[in-house]
């Protein structure tokens, strides 16, 4: 994963890996966090989501959109109040990504997130370097998505981005 190999010291960097698991949005299923009513699954993400100091989201665009997945998984953020007030930065790895992007920051701007200047920060990631890493101009835009995530952490008092 390019993105913990290249964060700066003092930043932790956490994957998560339920968004396929997640069941599909219900309201009548959307519980406080504490209820144990409320899919674990969904309880895990609103866990780690609440956890961390920010976010990075990179997204592939499909049809123009967000992936159903990724709007999913923001559907069952939406009640919650793990988002209101977290940085957030997101990453484009295609230039060709646009739409999704300005779907994506629109969505998270309505969550109440605080969506870093920059963002979306373009990794063109389809250049890739030896041995896999990502090319010098996609290395330098995850170093400023990073560093954009850091300032606005130490700003709100935050000692580390995950």
């Amino acid at each position: 994963m390019a993105v913990a190999e290249l964060a700066p010291e003092g930043v932790e960097v956490v994957m998560y890996g339920g968004l396929g698991d997640l069941p599909h949005f219900n309201p009548d299923l959307d519980k406080a966090l504490d209820d144990p009513d409320l899919p674990a699954q969904v309880r895990d993400l609103r866990t780690q989501v609440g956890d961390a100091d920010a976010l990075l989201i990179s997204s592939p665009e499909y049809a123009h959109g967000v992936p159903g997945s990724l709007k999913n998984a923001l559907d069952w953020l939406v009640g919650g109040s793990e988002m209101p007030g977290k940085p957030v930065a997101l990453l484009n790895a295609s230039p060709r990504s646009t739409h999704a992007q300005a779907s994506l920051g629109e969505t998270l701007r309505t969550m109440s997130a605080d969506v870093v200047p920059g963002s979306p920060f373009d990794a063109p990631l389809e250049r890739v370097g030896a041995a896999g890493r990502p090319g010098a101009e996609a290395e330098g835009a995850i170093h400023a998505a990073l560093a954009a995530l850091a300032r606005a952490v130490a700003g709100a008092g935050g000692e580390r981005v995950e």
